[in-house]
């Protein structure tokens, strides 16, 4: 959540302006939050749960009296890369944001987040301690432009009280799940047993969480990659996504999701469905949750033989400012090491699965309930293509998959037009 003494006020130069906070902490006009010169000022888009854990992360840092202290201001998450480009394409945006590493690319390219390799051994980064894979999604041009925070992955979490009322067999609080076959034959258990109201799965119409469940189904099946990695050809399969496609939607077609879920966390958080499938953020609020008890895995497998499932990652970033001392760059990155190690512990109660493979392999984080269900899906998980367009391809992917889930374009339709808009992104 944003400081609260940051949701009054103007910003520096905009005097008396009005902070429009939402109701969850998100501030819709961060530029006109009033900050503290003396501070960095970081920029967060964690506002699916995961927020409060950030916070203390923050709180934590600040109370080992560090060079710079950090004030945090949360964005909506819609909102957040629009804001974040205009601000800082103006040389005004904060010393220290965050990124979806699918998203690094792009700014990268368009020069707004610097390297920070000259700052590292100062700050005592130790690269050794994460993935390979990881790595190289931060790199580019031999040089490093953000700190691996954490693999967040879509998962299934489950109801047990409702799946033990529905005599679904349950393994270490977890159903066993081996085709899609098998996995509607879990629902068909479950539908008789719902009240009104209520569903066996919980999935929205559009947006972020169906498209997630798309992925996983359509890599699942075999699909290849979007385009190849050099980012010069489209690799999408059609035939695939289309499969994918017809399969996502049957899962409404047939009853098993209530049409017109909005927020489908807080449907399933409030007892009204078996099964969710929602990122790995959502653990630390649903274990938490009086009265819903709960078991979490990786992505059920449904085609195939392989686990393949949705997952993208955080990693902290240092944005271009018009001035900024070669002290405060480095406090920056002090603060993004220390907040990806020794806030990692707290960040992994939120339920995300840290970068930091020390934390990672310790007792803490295995002893956490839940995380070691589901720890395995940072390795089994389809990462987002490293490409520069990747965000272009994705709106593209879910505007066109909305329009199947919602009866507005068929499958082919939707496949054909992702396709085409892929080619067009590489070609400009």
């Amino acid at each position: 959540m944003p400081d609260p003494a940051s949701r009054g006020g103007g910003a520096p130069g905009t005097p008396g302006a009005a902070v429009s906070v939402n109701e969850d902490g998100t501030v819709n006009n961060p530029e006109d939050v009033a900050v503290d010169r003396n501070k960095l000022v970081f920029w967060s888009l964690f506002s699916g749960g995961d927020g409060a854990w950030m916070d203390r992360i923050i709180a934590n840092y600040n109370a080992t009296n560090p060079s710079k202290q950090v004030q945090s201001i949360m964005l909506v998450w819609a909102d957040y890369y629009t804001k974040f480009g205009t601000a800082v394409a103006a040389r005004r945006g904060p010393d220290v944001g965050v990124s979806h590493i699918s998203r690094l690319p792009e700014l990268v390219e368009q020069g707004m987040v610097i390297a920070i390799d000259d700052y590292a051994s100062a700050a005592g980064i130790r690269w050794g301690d994460y993935t390979p894979a990881m790595i190289e999604g931060i790199t580019f041009n031999g040089k490093k432009y953000a700190m691996p925070l954490d693999t967040h992955a879509e998962i299934m979490y489950v109801n047990l009280d409702k799946l033990r009322a529905a005599g679904v067999p349950l393994q270490n609080n977890q159903i066993q799940v081996g085709s899609a076959a098998e996995f509607k034959a879990i629902l068909d258990k479950i539908k008789p047993t719902l009240k009104p109201g209520e569903t066996a799965l919980s999935l929205p119409q559009k947006g972020d969480d169906p498209y997630r469940f798309w992925w996983a189904s359509y890599f699942q099946m075999g699909g290849t990659p979007l385009v190849n990695a050099a980012g010069t050809q489209v690799t999408f399969d059609r035939a695939i996504a289309v499969r994918a496609m017809d399969y996502v939607k049957s899962l409404w077609t047939d009853g098993y999701i209530l049409p017109g879920i909005e927020d489908h966390q807080r449907f399933f958080q409030g007892g009204s469905a078996a099964l969710v499938v929602t990122g790995t953020w959502a653990t630390g609020v649903l274990s938490t949750t009086q009265g819903l008890s709960i078991g979490a895995q990786p992505f059920p497998r449904l085609f195939g033989t392989n686990d393949a499932q949705w997952a993208d990652a955080h990693v902290f970033t240092i944005p271009a400012k018009q001035s900024r001392s070669a002290a405060d760059t480095q406090a920056a990155v002090n603060f993004i090491n220390w907040a990806a190690t020794s806030g990692a512990a707290t960040w992994a109660e939120s339920g995300q699965i840290p970068s930091n493979l020390p934390v990672l392999q310790s007792p803490a984080f295995t002893a956490l309930a839940h995380r070691s269900d589901y720890a395995r899906a940072a390795s089994t998980a389809v990462l987002p293509s490293k490409n520069v367009h990747f965000g272009s391809f994705k709106d593209s992917m879910i505007k066109n998959l909305d329009l199947v889930w919602n009866n507005q374009a068929s499958s082919s339709t939707a496949a054909q037009n992702i396709f085409d808009e892929i080619q067009s992104a590489i070609n400009n």
